[in-house]
């Protein structure tokens, strides 16, 4: 009889053994599934099947943009168990003019063009799924197109003899992405003419997809944009060479970074921001942006259906609620005892 206790609990062990496996290699293996219905890599960073909140697509050029959008991602997910994906369009060789300081992290003079080029893709890679890690991401699309080089000019991409990126293929992937996962919203960043192109087309080519759909069925896309209180930023309302880019009427939906929290309230979510800029080590100048930005701004286009603003609207109130309980510390929490019990008779 106990011989057959110790093969039972054996047998056990090694299949949970081989679950646990299945879970840990889930976020460096690509989903052989949904690389099915997207030509892309494809992997699943953290479990949210019984997410049951807003479904949100992200739509990048490169590995570290998703920092614009951190602090949304990370409450919509933890608060309202939303499931929120990235499409991520290029491999992100393109950054080793500022991989000085990482050089000596990952043991490879990543600052030389040819030694950046090569390395940076796979180290830009794990870096991006490690932040997308931080805000609970659920899978990443990484369509690994070149990242050649920084320019304002759109048509170094989408131009008629632009061969830089597979337009096509990414096209395609971002509508069956769409159609696959029946996203309530899409962001991207706003296309303003400085911005680098590859931000711009990536955006244009995510308001692509979501024009292939029937209006009433389509996304809330909206575009992002970084605020720091108290400063004025130049007005946009689309590109002229790309009528697609045009922005719908009405004031942008906010997200407050600077919502606090916590004991004595003295935490925020810049604080995430901050978490998910730390893990781009490879890219030195994106570590100068941590603190910066007070506010996430999102602005419907007007490739959206009636009921964008209201969609939104609905979305930026929820993320304005109270996500964490206030707590109170007595004597022994390192609190001042006269305040502790004062806090106790009220």
């Amino acid at each position: 009889m106990r011989l057959l206790c110790l093969l039972v609990i054996l047998i056990f062990c090694l299949f949970a053994c081989q679950d646990n496996e299945r879970t840990t290699n889930a976020s460096s293996e690509p989903q052989k599934k949904i690389q099915d219905i997207v030509d892309a890599d494809v992997y699943s960073v953290t479990n949210r099947k019984k997410a049951d909140g807003p479904k949100i697509l992200v739509v990048v050029a490169h590995p570290d943009d998703e920092c614009s959008f951190a602090a949304t991602l990370y409450k919509t997910s933890t608060h309202l168990n939303g499931a929120v994906d990235i499409a991520m369009i290029t491999n992100g060789e393109g950054g080793f003019k500022y991989s000085t300081l990482a050089e000596a992290i990952y043991g490879r003079p990543l600052s030389d063009e040819e030694v950046g080029r090569m390395n940076l893709p796979a180290i830009r890679r794990n870096e991006f799924i490690n932040g997308c890690k931080i805000m609970y991401v659920r899978d990443v699309y990484m369509f690994m197109e070149k990242d050649h080089r920084y320019t304002q000019d759109t048509n170094e991409i989408l131009g008629k003899d632009a061969k830089v990126w597979n337009i096509e293929r990414i096209q395609n992937g971002l509508h069956k992405m769409l159609v696959a996962n029946n996203y309530d919203f899409v962001f991207v960043h706003m296309p303003v003419p400085t911005t680098h192109a590859h931000h711009k087309c990536a955006t244009i080519l995510a308001l692509r997809a979501v024009q292939m759909l029937d209006a009433e069925k389509r996304p809330v896309i909206m575009a992002s944009r970084g605020h720091t209180i108290g400063v004025e930023m130049d007005p946009f309302t689309g590109l002229d060479e790309f009528p697609i880019t045009k922005l719908m009427e009405g004031k942008p939906h906010v997200f407050d970074r600077t919502q606090p929290f916590g004991y004595k309230e003295r935490l925020n979510y810049k604080i995430i921001v901050n978490w998910v800029i730390a893990e781009h080590k490879s890219q030195g100048t994106m570590q100068l942006a941590m603190h910066k930005g007070d506010q996430e701004w999102y602005y419907p286009f007007a490739v959206n259906n009636k009921h964008a603003h209201e969609k939104a609207a609905a979305l930026f109130k929820r993320l304005e609620e109270p996500q964490f309980e206030t707590k109170t510390y007595g004597f022994g929490g390192g609190t001042d005892r006269k305040k502790a019990e004062e806090l106790k008779k009220k």
